[in-house]
């Protein structure tokens, strides 16, 4: 653990000679939703390629970049893009920039992500935030904190009960309805992909009570909470997941991104209110 650790910091040490600003809050922004890292303040912005150990995305709408600044008067530093573990990394690459945050001073972790609507009621272009998951990746023996722990970091065994921050829900409501954006509140499933779920998977995952579902953030939360930061997570509604074999349609990465112009200002208008609203 004393190598990887040292990456770490040789990671957040170039974040620090970058920027001089003192950050506690963290954002993690999804497929087509990195708009909202383009309205900092202040901005100072570093391509991942630039820090040792960062993983690059290869997925069309994450920007792959590192932006630090001001949202609300809030010092922020916001991933403006993510790596997945279908991209080949490891899970212990994908949550590296979280426990570099962390060493960054990162307290309070918020992210975002691009998802299928399981729950009938979901359209494309609603937000769900939210209140718990089923995490299917590591249920499969795929999951962050597998191997030796580091005590200096977090717990060997991760208490899963309050994963997502209830006082930063509650905020989240208040922003919501402040802005009046419709906000649902529900299960989100992490599946690996890279390929969209069959019907039949579809009617499974909604029979265990998913609500969305999607193919990255769990890992960054797992990793977060471990870490001991207070964890937000919102899900736009990208597509409604397909549930039965007699339609023409199919789901593609392609409508991912268009409903991703719609969900930015909406998840904007979200987030600043919580913002806004944190001490």
């Amino acid at each position: 653990m004393h190598e990887r650790n040292l990456n770490y910091e040789q990671a957040a040490a170039i974040v620090r000679e970058r920027s001089s600003l003192t950050t506690d809050i963290g954002l993690v922004l999804g497929s087509g939703l990195g708009g909202l890292a383009d309205t900092l303040s202040e901005r100072t912005v570093i391509p991942y390629a630039e820090i040792p150990g960062w993983p690059r995305s290869t997925v069309h709408g994450h920007q792959g970049q590192l932006v630090i600044g001001k949202l609300e008067g809030k010092a922020v530093i916001a991933q403006q893009g993510r790596a997945h573990f279908y991209e080949g990394y490891t899970l212990e690459q994908v949550t590296f920039p979280i426990r570099v945050m962390r060493l960054l001073g990162v307290k309070t972790l918020i992210l975002t992500n691009a998802a299928g609507g399981l729950n009938p009621q979901y359209q494309v272009g609603d937000l769900m935030l939210l209140n718990d998951h089923i995490n299917l990746v590591g249920m499969t023996g795929n999951n962050p904190l597998m191997g030796p722990n580091d005590d200096t970091i977090g717990p060997r065994f991760l208490g899963m009960v309050h994963t997502y921050d209830a006082d930063l829900r509650r905020l989240a409501r208040q922003a919501a309805a402040d802005a009046g954006v419709p906000l649902h509140e529900g299960v989100y499933v992490c599946l690996s992909g890279p390929n969209f779920e069959t019907p039949a998977e579809v009617r499974m995952l909604r029979g265990w009570g998913g609500d969305a579902v999607g193919m990255s953030t769990v890992h960054e939360v797992l990793v977060a909470r471990h870490a001991g930061m207070r964890v937000m997570a919102c899900s736009g509604i990208t597509n409604v997941s397909i549930d039965t074999l007699d339609v023409e349609a199919e789901t593609n990465h392609e409508e991912v991104l268009d409903a991703g112009k719609v969900l930015v200002p909406r998840l904007t208008a979200v987030i600043r209110g919580v913002l806004r609203a944190l001490p």
